[in-house]
């Protein structure tokens, strides 16, 4: 078991709800609206929970350039999307927004989600700029807004960065449990939908000596999901699950299927 709220599972499929691009973003579609954005989000939950997943995250992914302080409009409608998904939902269920730890605690807060993922420890050079988030903000925020049992998944090296802390990463998972209370450690590849280096995952699980659990958090196929569940406590998926394999499509649930026999199989 990895959190209670997942129930006696032992190896965890957290799928991804993108939503579309938000009120304010670049890529926002002003002609279909918050309806459009609701539609299609429920649409692919329900695929997800057909093809039968464990729990789905919702996330921004669609807001690109990506903000590392959120909008007030942004945060506003994620909210808003989330809340009106929440009636669909028949598995547990977390939010993240990219890249605003803060943000995404608040949005956790008001839609009674259960845990939030996100950048929350160490120092990046990345496409955004330089990102230096504060562990002890979005820590702080959850006990302010009553949300002590929210917990928080550290991703601990971003997409599209470069880590400007050095230490090897399972020194750097192992810190961020000891200095910064991480309830997770999420390993990353280099850009959504590539794979984590399968030896900075198991160098990662090593270090934390089973003290939290260890999550894959981007690239899982149903080409490497043996391997990775082999080392990992479960995985985090958007792309893979979706048409053609295309981060940007809309979920394929005959793919979220035929990847769910495939881990039913492995526990």
């Amino acid at each position: 078991m990895v959190f209670d709220f997942f129930g006696n599972k032992k190896k965890v499929v957290v799928s991804m709800a993108h939503i579309g691009a938000l009120p304010g973003s670049p890529l926002y579609d002003a002609d279909g609206g918050m309806d459009k954005l609701i539609a299609d989000v429920i649409s692919d939950i329900e695929k997800l929970q057909a093809g039968g997943v464990d729990a789905i995250m919702f996330g921004n992914e669609n807001d690109r350039p990506y903000l590392l302080e959120a909008s007030p409009e942004s945060i506003a409608a994620m909210t808003a999307v989330v809340q009106a998904a929440k009636p669909s939902l028949k598995v547990p269920f977390g939010v993240n927004y990219l890249w605003d730890p803060v943000a995404s605690v608040s949005i956790a807060a008001a839609t009674g989600a259960l845990w939030v993922r996100e950048i929350m420890t160490g120092v990046f050079a990345s496409d955004m700029g330089v990102w230096a988030p504060s562990a002890a903000r979005p820590s702080r925020l959850k006990g302010d807004l009553g949300r002590k049992d929210l917990k928080l998944f550290f991703n601990i090296n971003a997409e599209f960065a470069h880590s400007l802390d050095q230490r090897p990463i399972g020194l750097r998972a192992k810190s961020a449990v000891f200095s910064s209370l991480a309830d997770a450690i999420l390993v990353s590849g280099p850009i959504t939908g590539q794979p984590a280096d399968h030896s900075n995952l198991k160098e990662a699980v090593e270090a934390i000596e089973g003290k939290v659990p260890v999550f894959a958090n981007t690239g899982v196929n149903i080409n490497n999901v043996k391997d990775v569940m082999s080392v990992a406590q479960g995985c985090i998926i958007g792309t893979h699950f979706k048409v053609g394999g295309d981060t940007w499509n809309q979920v394929d649930g005959d793919r979220v299927k035929r990847f769910m026999d495939v881990v039913n199989g492995l526990r």
